[in-house]
């Protein structure tokens, strides 16, 4: 594993530590994915964003490397140099694009972050095999970090792993359903978002030498936060900034996706969610004014309201169960800002 630069002193901004994460897990996640053979290689670094379909050097959206930047930042929660926490940080950020690969295809997204996706480039085949590639290194690069918790760590990983996909299989077991509760919309966002995010500050804290009182309180910060974050993910799919989020406006609703704002609305037991279920319910694809109208709906019927109030009460929990973990105080700023800017991101 490559070395890092540490974190200045004095606490910083949220954007500032996204900047200096991606900075940092950059050079491990080039030295982790160099160890690939060439012909999954190539499909990761398209996808990372590191160069273009033929292989040219590219600096492209990487994301916002929200996943790492929680696990550096746990590491030194925990009273750690931030150092120490890098291939927890790698691993987590390998697993989260594992299961980026793995939703573009399930999902058929072509584009993302402004790119065509990397089965859009490549092929379903290749990119699902890519994808698999990525969760067998991270995997590799916790157990082979030489740190006298990796077996913990790797085992950790896997559990979130498969917390992940049983959200992901929720999510599509919901396409072919006409009923879903608010409460199993809630359950498959625990697994497919929060369980990562939770178990990526965890790792930070594990790799710290956390005790194991706050390793558990600061999985739970991320457990929190990761559900504010689908929340707001969620707002974003429907009336996000087709600028920012690099998807269509409306596109979760082009593909009738039961995200929580709309079975919020379609639970809601309003008018304005009866006729919400009829537009869902029709064969034909939505046309302009019926997406529309079904943003209008969903807005009419509380889908909106409910889940930015739900995920303001996710990041209260969040950061409350932050503070019980009694925290290195620039380490607890740093986790506050971004939490606090994971919630602000469809404003």
């Amino acid at each position: 594993m490559t070395t890092m630069r540490e974190a200045p002193t004095g606490a910083r901004s949220a954007r500032e530590v996204l900047d200096w994460s991606r900075e940092v897990v950059d050079s491990g996640m080039r030295a982790a994915v160099d160890t690939l053979p060439e012909s999954v290689r190539h499909i990761a670094g398209y996808h990372l964003g590191w160069w273009d379909v033929r292989g040219r050097p590219e600096s492209a959206d990487r994301g916002k490397a929200l996943r790492p930047a929680l696990t550096l930042l746990c590491t030194r929660a925990v009273g750690a140099d931030s150092s120490v926490g890098l291939p927890a940080a790698v691993a987590v950020e390998l697993t989260h694009n594992f299961s980026l690969l793995h939703d573009d295809v399930m999902d058929g997204d072509r584009t993302r972050r402004h790119r065509l996706t990397a089965w859009s480039a490549f092929g379903v085949g290749p990119a699902i095999l890519a994808g698999d590639a990525l969760l067998t290194l991270a995997l590799d690069v916790l157990t082979t970090s030489g740190h006298p918790e990796c077996r913990l760590a790797a085992h950790s990983l896997s559990d979130a792993v498969q917390e992940l996909l049983h959200g992901q299989m929720l999510d599509l077991e919901f396409e072919r359903r006409d009923s879903v509760s608010l409460d199993e919309c809630l359950t498959m966002a625990e697994g497919k978002t929060a369980a990562l995010l939770g178990r990526a500050c965890a790792l930070g804290a594990l790799f710290g030498g956390g005790r194991p009182a706050q390793v558990q309180l600061l999985r739970s910060y991320g457990e929190r936060l990761g559900l504010a974050f689908q929340l707001v993910d969620d707002l974003l799919g429907i009336w996000g900034d087709p600028r920012r989020t690099g998807k269509p406006v409306y596109s979760d609703v082009i593909s009738r996706k039961k995200s929580l704002p709309v079975v919020a609305a379609l639970t809601s037991g309003t008018d304005a969610g009866r006729e919400l279920a009829d537009l869902y319910g029709r064969p034909d694809p939505l046309s302009g004014p019926q997406l529309a109208r079904a943003g209008e709906l969903i807005e009419l019927a509380g889908g909106r309201a409910w889940s930015a109030d739900h995920a303001e009460e996710m990041l209260t929990e969040a950061l409350r169960h932050l503070n019980a973990s009694g925290p290195d105080p620039e380490s607890a700023a740093e986790l506050t800002a971004v939490a606090r800017l994971v919630v602000a991101r469809d404003r």
